[in-house]
């Protein structure tokens, strides 16, 4: 089975897919938030440090798992714990996959929002005045239609595999996301009040720099930044070719994603105080309001004070914004497909089809229930199973994992001394994120 699996055809072609499953809301509307409110510059600085010291091993122990396996999550783990006990490395397998299910299940809901608001300044521009009105109130009906289209995208994608679908549409989709975030940038830049959301974002204050909670906040938006903790790398890993130098390539990921949420910055946040120069509520107790009041009702006030040309930055915002969803979707959905093709020998077609049905059963109960069923989702997926599982991958691959683990076999240089990082001072790290998350 294993000559017979499909993967990526070249380096570039990986980092950009890696970088899509990385790059998603939490980059662009999470991570500026997050700077404006812990110290702006002091923010970023720890940001950075945080990204080396735990983002990046996490990253690499990820990759590394999938592409020694060349498997499934499941698979993967299973052989990692094969002369522990196989059950429970399986077990961790299943419980990633539930949580790509869960995760998929409402981020195609989210992921259906920006794709409304992309199209309402169409329909606002051609004078659908009912259309655009239905476009950007939320309803049931809304999610019914959004949430399936998204969905089906993302199908559409994964039908053609890994080469000609993943990386094809990588390829052309990360590039595109990137040229719009800096002609986005570009423009923003010339507006009254630019110049203050500049110093706000940029600018450090140190006073900040050593407060426990800014140092937390760092550590998990790095950390659910990047992806980590369901196996979207670790599917993405298994695909890689047996020869591929991993090190550099987790460096080249991380480095792209972190530009791009770096790059979120710079938009949203000079977009925020530019609607503050436009009379819009950006504060709420001196703190600027985040996700999605920030998204769905603070920038696109800020687009309708900017009359037509606010109707072109408003449909290149929310396109950005769709690119960002889709490419977080592909990852999250390969894993369960990868998994019914390669375990249950079930034919990628009706493996995509069978995995969409049952992404789009989890989304209409969470629509049907949306007022206490979204928050707990996200809330238990988010500050339990992700943190936990970058524990468990930490402790797989530093502890428990012997036969053909090079990490384990090291005796000297640099490899070595990477094993004894992510043996000892990973779990730790990973440990305190987890605990503030959960209970902070």
């Amino acid at each position: 089975m294993a000559q017979l699996r499909d993967g990526f055809q070249s380096r570039l072609g990986f980092v950009l897919a890696a970088s899509g499953a990385a790059v998603g809301l939490g980059n662009i509307w999470g991570f500026p938030t997050q700077a404006a409110n812990h110290g702006g510059g002091a923010f970023l600085l720890v940001y950075f440090i945080v990204i080396f010291l735990l983002a990046l091993p996490a990253l690499y122990t990820e990759l590394y798992l999938g592409h020694q396996a060349q498997a499934n999550p499941v698979k993967a783990l299973k052989n990692a714990w094969q002369q522990q006990a196989p059950n429970v490395g399986a077990a961790a397998g299943y419980l990633g996959l539930v949580g790509a299910i869960v995760m998929l299940s409402f981020y195609s809901i989210v992921a259906g929002w920006m794709l409304a608001y992309a199209l309402e300044p169409i329909s606002t521009f051609f004078g659908f005045t009912v259309l655009s009105q239905f476009l950007q109130t939320d309803s049931m009906a809304r999610n019914f239609i959004f949430t399936p289209l998204m969905l089906i995208l993302t199908a559409s994608i994964i039908l053609k595999g890994v080469k000609s679908g993943i990386e094809t549409w990588s390829r052309r989709l990360m590039p595109m996301l990137l040229v719009l975030l800096v002609g986005l940038i570009a423009y923003i830049a010339t507006l009254d009040g630019a110049n203050e959301g500049f110093a706000a974002y940029l600018v450090p204050d140190f006073s900040q720099i050593l407060d426990p909670g800014l140092i937390i906040a760092a550590m998990g938006q790095a950390f659910f930044s990047l992806s980590l903790g369901v196996g979207c790398m670790m599917i993405y890993g298994s695909y890689l070719q047996p020869d591929a130098n991993l090190p550099r390539l987790t460096a080249s990921v991380a480095l792209l994603d972190t530009g791009v949420a770096f790059l979120a910055g710079l938009l949203i946040i000079p977009a925020i105080y530019v609607a503050q120069y436009n009379g819009v509520q950006v504060f709420s107790d001196g703190k600027l309001v985040g996700e999605g009041q920030l998204i769905f009702a603070i920038l696109p006030q800020l687009f309708n004070t900017m009359g037509e040309v606010g109707l072109l930055v408003g449909l290149l915002f929310f396109v950005l914004m769709s690119i960002a969803s889709l490419t977080s979707t592909i990852s999250s959905t390969e894993i369960p497909v990868a998994f019914l093709v390669e375990n249950h020998q079930v034919e990628r077609k009706k493996a995509t089809f069978l995995v969409s049905l049952t992404v789009l059963a989890a989304s209409s109960l969470i629509i049907v229930n949306f007022d206490w069923l979204f928050g707990l989702v996200i809330m238990v997926l988010t500050q339990y199973q992700l943190p936990l599982m970058g524990l468990f991958y930490f402790i797989t691959v530093g502890w428990l994992w012997r036969r053909g683990n090079q990490l384990h076999e090291a005796a000297s240089g640099v490899r070595f001394w990477f094993a004894q990082y992510i043996r000892f001072v990973c779990p730790v790290l990973m440990t305190a994120v987890f605990a503030n998350v959960a209970f902070g």
